[in-house]
C-alpha cells in the first residue's frame, strides 16, 4: 500500500509517501512541504498548494491520501486556513479517484507513538525510527506527513474489515 500523507497548511503544507503493509517494515518514498508566501493572495496560495499536491500525486502515485483531520483550535484564522489547504488535497485526490482518509491529530500521534498527548519531537522521533532515517524530517509539518501515512497503512485493514461488516450487515437487513 502507498499512501501520501498531507498535514494541510496555507504556508506549509507537509506531504510524505509512505509504501508498506501493517505488521512489516515501512519505506519512506519521498517526503517534503510545499510552500505558500504568507503574504500572497489567498486563491494564488490555495493553486499552489494545488500544483504542489499534484506534482506529489503524478510522481507518486499513492493508492490512497491521508489528510489530518481539521480541529477547532482557539485561531479561528489558523483553522480556516489549514481546512482549505486540507479540501485543497482532498479535491486533488478525488478528482483522480484516490481514496481520501481523514484522522485526527490525536489519532496519528496514539498510532506514532502511543500517546494521543505527544508532542511534535517524539512523533518525529518515532518516524525517523520506524522509517529507518538518518534523521528527523524537517520541517515539523513533513515528519507530520509521514506519520500521517504511517498511521493510515496500520489501521487500514481494521477500518477495512468494519466497512466490510456494515456493509454486509446493511446488506443482509434489507434482504430480511
Amino acid at each position: 500500500m502507498r499512501v501520501l500523507g498531507v498535514d494541510p497548511g496555507l504556508t506549509r503544507c507537509g506531504v510524505g509517501v509512505v509504501e508498506g503493509v501493517a505488521g512489516r517494515p515501512l519505506t519512506m518514498i519521498g517526503v517534503g512541504v510545499v510552500r505558500t508566501p504568507a503574504d500572497a493572495d489567498l486563491g494564488h496560495r490555495l493553486v499552489a498548494i494545488e500544483r504542489g499536491i499534484e506534482q506529489w500525486l503524478d510522481e507518486h502515485r499513492p493508492e490512497f491520501v491521508a489528510v489530518e483531520r481539521v480541529f477547532s483550535q482557539h485561531n479561528v484564522r489558523t483553522v480556516m486556513g489549514t481546512a482549505q489547504a486540507s479540501a485543497v488535497a482532498m479535491l486533488c485526490a478525488a478528482r483522480r479517484g484516490i481514496p481520501v482518509a481523514l484522522h485526527t491529530p490525536s489519532e496519528v500521534k496514539a498510532a506514532v507513538t502511543g500517546s494521543g498527548r505527544a508532542d511534535k519531537a517524539q512523533v518525529g522521533a518515532m518516524v525517523t525510527r520506524l522509517l529507518r532515517l538518518g534523521a528527523p524530517p524537517k520541517p515539523a509539518d513533513a515528519a507530520d506527513a509521514l506519520a500521517l501515512a504511517i498511521c493510515h497503512i496500520w489501521r487500514a485493514p481494521a477500518h477495512n474489515r468494519l466497512q466490510q461488516a456494515v456493509a454486509l450487515h446493511t446488506s443482509k437487513g434489507r434482504t430480511a
